[in-house]
């Protein structure tokens, strides 16, 4: 996709070459982003070039600029009154750059004429999903440090879909708009929420994330269709290699989701309790007729995560236990059979594949009715 002209002009050229190398360093932008620090520099560039969108200090507008080549101009305000030289809104300049980031992409969003991308190449974006009909297995903390040993080489985009994901604790977060935001919009001006979206990006290192719903009831509302459609918008833009996908039960028709995904890493536990319920997870699908989800499916028996680590999120995704296992599990080719050992599963260094998983749970159910 050929990215949009965005420009930024004002006269404190500290806070210009600042904002920009901010721009420009979130490789997600779908903006090519020019800066200013005169009027005649940012004139010249619009004799030669059209803006789509102008970023302007109070203190450098005037009429001049509402005669250069420019789409969509948008005042940085620094709590002053603005010349009413037309109904421009205005975005308070001193703020920290992914709000103010997020503002104006919001703004754009809203206003440009651009139509809908082009359906997703098929295969251009790998969709990974990771759920777990079972609690407490590791699920989100598994699918934050695969993102983030993902994006050590490939850019890598992660969506938490579950009800309550605890993330501004967590990560020490506060967010002014999250997924539900994005989808509420998506559902208003779809052919634009690339740049919607672009706005509300945040990373953990390399990984970069959408802030998750805060409400569950938000994600119950949404219907499978949008997702789809949400998922395929992602990969009509083009930016990421990988799409994690960090499922949760709430989402309708999740398996239909499932099926977008290349495979779905599913964490288990080994205790009866747990079994049980996998055995019920896999009649469900075979029910539903959905033994192409079940082939997707790679089970994981995951390292203890230990306490220590978690106090030092984000920074320990990448190290430790499970980030070692995590980087054992990649070197093997996706979808390729394994096998797992019950010792090297207690000592954290399995590694489990799924191809035979549908006999091993027929084979647990016979020895779940031997003990009873």
């Amino acid at each position: 996709m050929k990215k949009s002209i965005f420009a930024v002009c004002d006269l404190e050229a500290s806070y210009t070459r600042n904002l920009a190398d901010y721009m420009n360093e979130r490789s997600h932008t779908p903006f090519e982003v020019q800066a200013f620090t005169n009027l005649k520099s940012l004139e010249e560039f619009a004799a030669q070039n059209h803006i789509d969108l102008l970023l302007i200090s109070t203190n450098a507008m005037c009429d001049q600029v509402k005669q250069m080549d420019v789409d969509r101009i948008m005042i940085l305000s620094e709590g002053e009154a603005v010349p009413r030289l037309g109904q421009e809104p205005c975005v308070y300049k001193y703020q920290p750059s992914d709000q103010l980031i997020a503002e104006v992409m919001g703004y754009y969003a809203q206003t440009c004429p651009h139509p809908a991308l082009e359906p997703m190449e098929e295969g251009k974006t790998e969709i990974i999903g990771v759920y777990s009909p079972l609690g407490r297995v590791g699920k989100t903390i598994f699918a934050l440090t695969l993102g983030a040993i993902l994006g050590e080489n490939r850019k890598v985009l992660y969506l938490n879909l579950e009800d309550y994901n605890g993330f501004e604790t967590l990560l020490d977060q506060s967010y002014s708009a999250d997924l539900s935001d994005l989808l509420y919009f998506a559902r208003q001006k779809e052919g634009n929420l690339i740049y919607k979206l672009s706005g509300m990006i945040r990373s953990i290192g390399k990984l970069d994330y959408i802030p998750p719903a805060f409400s569950p009831c938000d994600l119950r509302d949404v219907r499978c269709e949008e997702w789809l459609s949400f998922l395929r918008q992602i990969g009509a833009w083009g930016d990421y290699e990988v799409l994690i996908l960090d499922l949760g039960n709430q989402i309708e028709d999740v398996f239909r989701i499932m099926r977008q995904c290349g495979r779905v890493y599913m964490p288990v536990l080994e205790d009866k309790i747990s079994r049980a319920k996998l055995l019920q997870f896999e009649k469900n699908l075979s029910a539903l007729e959905c033994a192409d989800v079940l082939e997707k499916i790679v089970r994981l028996h995951l390292p203890l995560w230990e306490g220590e680590a978690e106090q030092r999120l984000p920074e320990s995704l990448g190290a430790g236990e499970l980030a070692q296992y995590v980087r054992k599990l990649l070197e093997s080719a996706p979808g390729e059979a394994q096998t797992e050992d019950s010792d090297e599963m207690e000592q954290g260094k399995n590694r489990m594949g799924d191809r035979t998983w549908r006999r091993l749970f027929l084979n647990r159910q016979e020895e779940m009715e031997d003990d009873q």
